[in-house]
């Protein structure tokens, strides 16, 4: 495992990238913040948070929603409800400079999805359950998907979190007939190959007892930086 003040941003991703790069998909309200609906249930407060940034958190969501607090380790109140708790990893990219020999053929057959996508991408999660993935999730960055001969959308990958320096990849899935062909190791290629391009560091996250996945990831070249637990609660 290895933490590196260089990426310390990557100790809170989602309060991160909603200051930054997502701020125009955010809303605020005093130290809380969470995603536009649509494009993410995940929010934010700081590690320290008291009452009043529960509170301000509560506001923006309204009563009895959904709060994805990702790795955030504050506690709500006790009239939070728990939803979700489970363990995880967040993995980062180890390579100085990415997988630049092997780009071009990571790129083959490798096409950018757009907002006409949409609907074959959504299905696609519906079919795999790679993880969160709304209508608009597709805002948070650049989606890349593999089709096979008939032109149908059979595995697609693309960017989520965004804090400083730092791109996470996502939605990482396959459909059952076309899996065991090495689309995901592609996708994720060509991902790591642009991101590290425009001088940013890859990351993701896994699941712990999804140990197929971080195989796999650790295969392409990524490391455990850290443990965590995703939670998920619902407001009072």
């Amino acid at each position: 495992m290895r933490v590196d003040r260089d990426d310390v941003a990557l100790d809170d991703p989602v309060g991160a990238s909603l200051r930054g790069h997502h701020a125009h998909l955010a809303r605020r309200l005093g130290r809380a913040a969470t995603y536009l609906p649509g494009v993410a249930t995940f929010s934010a407060v700081s590690a320290d948070a008291d009452d009043t940034a529960w509170a301000d958190l509560a506001q923006l969501l309204g009563p009895g929603q959904f709060a994805d607090m990702f790795s955030c380790p504050a506690t709500p109140p006790p009239d939070w409800e728990p939803v979700f708790s489970l363990e995880g990893r967040q993995l980062i990219w180890s390579g100085g400079t990415g997988p630049s020999s092997h780009a071009a053929e990571a790129e083959n057959g490798v096409v950018e999805l757009d907002e006409g996508s949409m609907p074959e991408m959504l299905d696609l999660v519906e079919r795999t359950q790679p993880g969160p993935f709304r209508p608009r999730t597709n805002e948070l960055g650049t989606y890349l998907g593999i089709r096979d001969k008939g032109g149908t959308l059979v595995a697609m990958a693309g960017e989520r979190l965004h804090p400083p320096g730092h791109t996470e990849i996502s939605a990482v899935c396959t459909a059952p007939e076309a899996r065991g062909r090495g689309h995901a190791a592609r996708l994720i290629s060509a991902l790591v190959a642009r991101i590290v391009a425009r001088d940013e560091r890859p990351f993701l996250h896994a699941v712990e007892t999804n140990t197929g996945a971080i195989a796999l990831y650790e295969r392409l070249g990524f490391e455990t930086r850290t443990h965590v637990t995703f939670r998920g609660y619902r407001t009072p």
